[in-house]
């Protein structure tokens, strides 16, 4: 028996033990890519601009920039091409760009073409108000004004981020202006006044020292709350 196991050498040879190296993993190296292009500010999701008002935008920085002295003549032409949702989407991505001198040549042209509602005078009123322009937001106020009556009851939401940022830019005189065209478009007395509208506009009123105004705002409230919330009576007969 012990021959045997002599004779066949490969009986005592232990079994290979698995080896102890780790395997090289393989992973994915992040390569970052970029030029003077990758630092642009991106659109804002959902906005789609037509090539028309992309090229306006690019026609209107262009001009800007290079100051031409027939500015005016062709900064008008470039925007009378466009349609009103064009000329809306060019005005736009300007103030997001914040390029607020040509959103104002933009502004005046939508205008005087098509009009404009609070919440596009708030828009603008906002993003002057965030870059220190107060003379230009005091002027925008001054054209608003200019129309004499605005429809404060259909836009109660503009109406009351209008008032916020002429507050927020510091500027008393544009908003006991604002008051004022509101008394004259009947606020109140011919259309229902917004409780949120009335609280914002008294407590800018009051951060001006505007007491007295700001009281006559809440009292003027209280008598059109008494008003439109009268039930009427039922003419019908039984």
């Amino acid at each position: 028996m012990a021959l045997c196991l002599f004779q066949n050498p490969t009986f005592l040879k232990l079994k290979p033990q698995p080896s102890t190296a780790t395997t090289p993993r393989w992973g994915y190296v992040r390569v970052r890519c970029g030029g003077p292009r990758s630092h642009r500010t991106p659109l804002v999701k959902g906005r789609i601009l037509s090539i028309e008002a992309i090229q306006a935008i690019q026609t209107l920085k262009r001009l800007h920039r290079t100051n031409p002295p027939e500015l005016t003549s062709l900064v008008s032409n470039t925007l009378t091409r466009l349609i009103k949702s064009d000329l809306l989407a060019t005005l736009r991505e300007l103030l997001r760009q914040q390029h607020c001198t040509i959103a104002l040549r933009v502004f005046s042209t939508l205008r005087s073409e098509y009009g404009a509602d609070l919440s596009l005078y708030a828009e603008m009123a906002q993003t002057l108000a965030a870059n220190d322009m107060t003379d230009h937001l005091d002027r925008l106020i001054l054209d608003l004004a200019s129309e004499n009556e605005i429809k404060c009851g259909d836009d109660h939401k503009g109406l009351a981020s209008l008032i916020k940022a002429v507050v927020a830019a510091r500027s008393r005189e544009s908003t006991v202006r604002i008051y004022g065209l509101m008394n004259k478009s009947g606020y109140g007395s011919v259309t229902e006044p917004d409780e949120y509208v009335v609280e914002v506009l008294v407590s800018g009123l009051k951060s001006f020292g505007e007491e007295a105004l700001a009281k006559e705002l809440q009292h003027e409230y209280k008598i059109a709350l008494a008003k439109f919330s009268t039930p009427q009576l039922n003419t019908l007969r039984f």
